[in-house]
């Protein structure tokens, strides 16, 4: 019964051990357990290491080393103020410090939502340090020599896209000071609708003051209560810092236009996840510019019913996904 699994989750959870590493010049915070072959864990926003909880235990039950790490701007790592301290070489930058820190040649990586791109630019830039990639919901985006992001966002959904909405810093973060850390992480968290993020100037993210949503079955009070608290004392410039250096990403990536991410992938998706009814997604996935920037995919699951954040909605699917993908290697 439900009341017999609760306390075992508590303790599972409790053996979760935590420490902060130095790297690239930030202290990092870092969930672990396990030993063996490290898997290194990257969340996306607004998350942190607890979003993979349930997958920590899993693999470490499974003889491997599982590292999940509060990434830069979020939780209990170091958030420096300047957006231009957030491109995808200070974060990538990161996580190679976190893999020395650890004594490891190679890594397995799994990431999700920002974790995804973070992940997919990790085995742009270091190949030689990713044993395997598992990516949920984000697939690789090529670089488009054309058009800066945030501008291509604009001209496809208009100003009140949520990633334009970001863009004005302190705007958005004043908006959720006055909604509630508590309701923004509920609202992101039980979003379950495959449309694209549409905030209205005149109604803002407060929107529908809480219509009492019941929480989905895989996230409780406690879970709740642990993200906000986290994000209550953090805040969530960080987080969205990553939104706000998109363009500089752009314009500092353009000698990786082109490139292939020549490491070997397993792609995991949700059909009711936002990511993949993004515009462009679903043909990139089926007429083949997924496997020609992506060699080595091996394989691609999309999940029926599942939403976006697919690490948490379907733990133990996802984390026997990857446990069969790694043990390959």
């Amino acid at each position: 019964s439900k009341g017999c699994e609760r306390p075992n989750a508590e303790v599972e959870m409790e053996e979760i051990t935590h420490r902060t590493v130095a790297v690239n010049g930030i202290n990092m915070h870092v969930a672990e357990k396990g030993e063996g072959p490290v898997v290194l864990l990257i969340h996306g926003f607004p998350e942190l290491w607890y979003s993979w909880r349930h997958q920590i235990v899993a693999l470490a039950a499974h003889g491997y080393h599982a590292v999940a790490p509060d990434l830069r701007g979020f939780g209990d790592t170091n958030a420096p103020p300047a957006v231009t301290s957030y491109t995808m070489f200070h974060v990538v930058g990161d996580l190679v410090g976190l893999i020395e820190a650890l004594g490891r040649d190679q890594v397995f990586v799994v990431g999700h939502d920002w974790g995804a791109l973070v992940a997919w630019n990790l085995c742009m830039f270091r190949p030689d340090k990713v044993k395997a990639l598992v990516n949920l919901s984000v697939v690789f985006r090529p670089r488009n020599p054309t058009g800066k992001p945030v501008e291509t966002l604009r001209a496809a959904y208009g100003d009140d896209y949520y990633v334009c909405r970001f863009q004005e810093p302190g705007r958005t973060e004043a908006e959720f000071g006055r909604v509630g850390t508590s309701l923004i992480i509920k609202k992101f968290l039980t979003y379950h609708d495959p449309g694209p993020v549409i905030v209205p100037k005149e109604k803002g993210f407060g929107d529908a003051p809480d219509k009492e949503n019941a929480l989905p079955s895989w996230l409780s009070e406690e879970d709740l209560n642990y993200f906000a608290g986290k994000f209550e004392k953090s805040g969530f410039t960080g987080g969205l810092n990553y939104y706000r250096a998109l363009d500089l990403n752009w314009e500092l990536m353009a000698p990786w236009t082109g490139v292939q991410i020549k490491v070997p992938v397993k792609f995991i998706v949700g059909d009711q996840d936002l990511a993949y009814h993004f515009p462009g997604v679903q043909d990139y996935i089926s007429k083949g510019g997924f496997k020609r920037d992506v060699p080595l995919l091996e394989d691609m699951v999309v999940m029926e019913g599942v939403g976006h954040f697919i690490n948490q909605e379907r733990p133990q699917e996802i984390s026997n996904i990857i446990l069969e993908f790694i043990k390959k290697f």
